[in-house]
């Protein structure tokens, strides 16, 4: 029994970089990819898996519908991590570190992860599955519960949100999208001159009150105060990324993928007018968040 166990392991450990890649994608978390792996290792040490054909395909759906239960569970309550069973012996290497989840969140890219958060359960599993690691929709079907034909519907949903679908060619559009990747790097650079350049003499910045009352707001009026408080935001623009909010180019914060800030911007030309910096999580819910950047399709 030890030795067929040791063998399980073995072809359990082939697969694993590849599950919690499929894990994270899904769930958004080190922690929480780890914990659906482990629970895959528990299953699969339980089930008779050696007459498997396509151990990996088969893997991959096991730690889908583990990602998914926890998806739909995170409506409800925070999952705790799985416990292990003392019987059966914990996959090695899993604890993540600070570090390993920047390097995870990176290789997703941070506006695909505030993206994909924001997707139903189902339309996240499609879209991860098959536009991620090719799963078909006959293999997908099954695990949304749902037929191939809805399933690819689900991914097709979940495509357009991803892509941005309010995007358009419009003139103005890509101007405004210039203007704010203008300000992002003149505040990662402090090049204040350049900032100062981007805005209306009369540019109004409210930042919301996340501390205390999410209703109340403080107000900085006129591009000269505004530029003494850019340099605080000068070392927090190096965690900002380029994103639609609701169909117009921001900026949005997000260490991890977990939207902590965003910026929502009008202009009158080629300048900014306003600046609103929405942090109360409520708020930052309502939003349509979609990917501006590209080349963060990196599976």
């Amino acid at each position: 029994m030890t030795s067929e166990r040791d063998g399980i392991a073995r072809q359990f450990e082939k697969h694993r970089s590849h599950l919690r890649a499929v894990a994270y994608r899904m769930l958004g978390s080190a922690s929480d990819a780890d914990d659906a792996v482990q629970e895959a290792w528990l299953r699969v040490s339980r089930a008779e898996s050696g007459d498997v054909m396509n151990l990996r395909g088969w893997l991959t759906t096991v730690v889908a519908r583990i990602s998914l239960n926890m998806l739909r569970a995170r409506n409800v309550r925070r999952e705790a991590p799985i416990d292990g069973d003392e019987s059966v012996r914990a996959i090695p290497g899993a604890a993540p570190d600070a570090e390993q989840e920047a390097m995870l969140a990176d290789s997703v890219g941070l506006a695909l992860l505030v993206v994909l958060e924001r997707l139903t359960p189902a339309e996240r599993l499609a879209f991860v599955l098959h536009d991620m690691f090719d799963l078909p929709f006959e293999e997908i079907a099954p695990i949304v519960e749902r037929s191939p034909a809805a399933a690819r519907q689900l991914a097709s949903r979940a495509r357009r949100r991803v892509q941005g679908s309010a995007m358009t060619g419009d003139a103005d559009f890509d101007r405004r999208r210039e203007v704010v990747g203008a300000f992002l790097s003149a505040s990662r650079e402090g090049d204040f001159g350049a900032l100062l350049a981007l805005l209306d003499p009369d540019v109004v910045v409210r930042i919301e009150d996340v501390a205390g009352d999410p209703g109340r707001q403080r107000e900085l009026r006129g591009a000269e105060v505004v530029l003494e408080r850019a340099r605080d935001f000068s070392r927090a623009a190096r965690f900002c990324r380029l994103a639609l909010l609701d169909g117009s180019p921001g900026l949005i914060m997000a260490p991890r993928g977990d939207l902590t800030r965003a910026l929502v911007f009008t202009f009158a030309g080629d300048k900014i007018t306003s600046i609103e910096v929405i942090a109360a999580p409520e708020h930052l819910r309502r939003l349509d968040v979609s990917v501006l950047e590209p080349g963060v399709f990196r599976a």
